[in-house]
């Protein structure tokens, strides 16, 4: 019997350490802080490290892909939590269609490409 899969969690990096974690919060994080230099962020089961290190072309290429149940409802959530006034950086792209489903995006404060997406049923 090969063992379970129980998580994956990625490692995100972070241009400026308190800033990200600030805005992981905003978003809806919940922050575990397991060192001075690393923080678990989660939501219910889902989690991700986010550690005090920033390495440009690491950063710069790094894509996360949230699945969500609804990517409308997710973005509306997202445009009134007005981040990019907040966290300079940050940029919000809107929903889009494609064939597989619809998705938008957001970059975070240090850069890191996050896909927010919804399959089609």
């Amino acid at each position: 019997m090969e063992p379970a899969i129980k998580s994956i969690r990625p490692f995100l990096g972070a241009l400026n350490f308190d800033v990200s974690r600030s805005f992981y919060t905003a978003l809806g994080f919940r922050e575990g802080v397991l060192s001075p230099t690393l923080s678990v962020f989660s939501a219910g089961s889902f989690a991700f490290y986010l550690q005090n290190a920033y390495v440009a072309d690491w950063v710069d290429n790094t894509m996360v892909f949230l699945e969500v149940d609804d990517v409308d409802r997710y973005w509306a959530q997202l445009v009134a939590l007005d981040l990019s006034a907040a966290y300079p950086g940050v940029k919000l792209l809107p929903v889009k269609t494609f064939d597989w489903g619809k998705e938008c995006f957001l970059h975070d404060p240090s850069g890191v490409l996050w896909h927010i997406g919804e399959f089609a049923r």
